[in-house]
């Protein structure tokens, strides 16, 4: 019975595979997103202000960086949580593929929350004439919180990896 009990959880582990699927496809619909954002755009660059078109590179960026991290979670996630991704000898391989462990992948996890949360700040500030300063000052409470965060994650991962 127990051995039974252990395969099946074992076993479970493939419950996780459609959501990283899943992950693949929010990566599509972000794409199609980024390029609608620049096909939107297109038209208007010559009669955009400076300030416009840099909010717009911004976001490009930031999209840029969320799926980035999809693109992490759903490799190492899948690789940690499922199966061994198999990618035969001479194909192109990531240089960090198998090389993520689920702590550092969410340390990665919260240094791209934070890559993205700077965006996001930077974006507030170079349009901050729209914001009143109390929502500039909640704006930059929830991104130190997110730096805060993120640091006491890596000396948590640092001090638990030197104990064993």
């Amino acid at each position: 019975m127990e051995s039974w009990v252990e395969r099946l959880m074992y076993a479970s582990r493939w419950i996780l595979a459609p959501i990283y699927l899943g992950l693949s496809v929010a990566l599509l619909f972000l794409g199609i997103k980024l390029f609608q954002e620049l096909i939107h755009v297109a038209p208007m660059i010559l009669s955009m202000k400076e300030s416009e078109l840099v909010l717009l590179i911004l976001s490009l960026i930031d999209m840029a960086l969320v799926g980035g991290l999809l693109v992490m979670v759903m490799l190492s996630g899948y690789e940690n949580f499922v199966s061994k991704l198999d990618i035969q000898e001479g194909q192109e391989k990531l240089s960090w593929l198998g090389k993520v462990d689920s702590g550092t992948l969410k340390n990665k996890v919260a240094a791209s929350i934070v890559a993205i949360s700077s965006i996001h700040l930077l974006r507030i500030f170079v349009d901050a004439n729209r914001y009143e300063s109390e929502q500039l000052k909640y704006y930059v409470i929830i991104h130190l919180t997110f730096v805060v965060s993120a640091i006491g994650m890596g000396i948590l991962d640092k001090y638990t990896r030197s104990r064993t």
